[in-house]
């Protein structure tokens, strides 16, 4: 991993937290070796797990982005994404305390890549060809 801002970094632990694919493509090349700065990796899998933990009270944060989060925490269930990263942090000999609740400045309004195929566009890119078109 390259010198990331902290705004990448956190960017990067909500990729790790929430979307199924970016977890397995990092344990992949923990797995495989070809991970350069273990110390960042260990500490975006902290942020990671920290950000399932329980959602901050009175947070000094936006309603979309703690609703966001939540949604995010719930879909990651799914997916047995918690119990991934705790022990991909065991692994890698991350921290093992992980705090009670969200601190309030990780709760951002953070979108995570696409996950799969966006069906309504690619609907809508092909012609609907059960029927005959009425200008034809």
């Amino acid at each position: 991993m390259d010198v990331m801002t902290p705004r990448e970094k956190l960017q990067t632990a909500y990729e790790l937290a929430f979307h199924p694919a970016r977890l397995n493509a990092a344990w992949n090349d923990w797995e495989k070796g070809r991970t350069t700065d273990v110390e960042t990796l260990r500490l975006l899998l902290h942020w990671a797990l920290t950000l399932h933990q329980r959602l901050p009270e009175a947070p000094a944060v936006t309603g979309r982005a703690l609703r966001r989060l939540a949604r995010y925490q719930a879909t990651a269930r799914l997916y047995r994404l918690p119990s991934m990263l705790r022990k991909f942090c065991d692994l890698a000999g991350g921290p093992k305390a992980v705090p009670a609740e969200v601190p309030a400045w990780m709760v951002r309004d953070i979108g995570l890549p696409l996950f799969g195929r966006d069906r309504r566009s690619s609907a809508e890119s092909k012609p609907d060809r059960s029927f005959p078109s009425p200008h034809s």
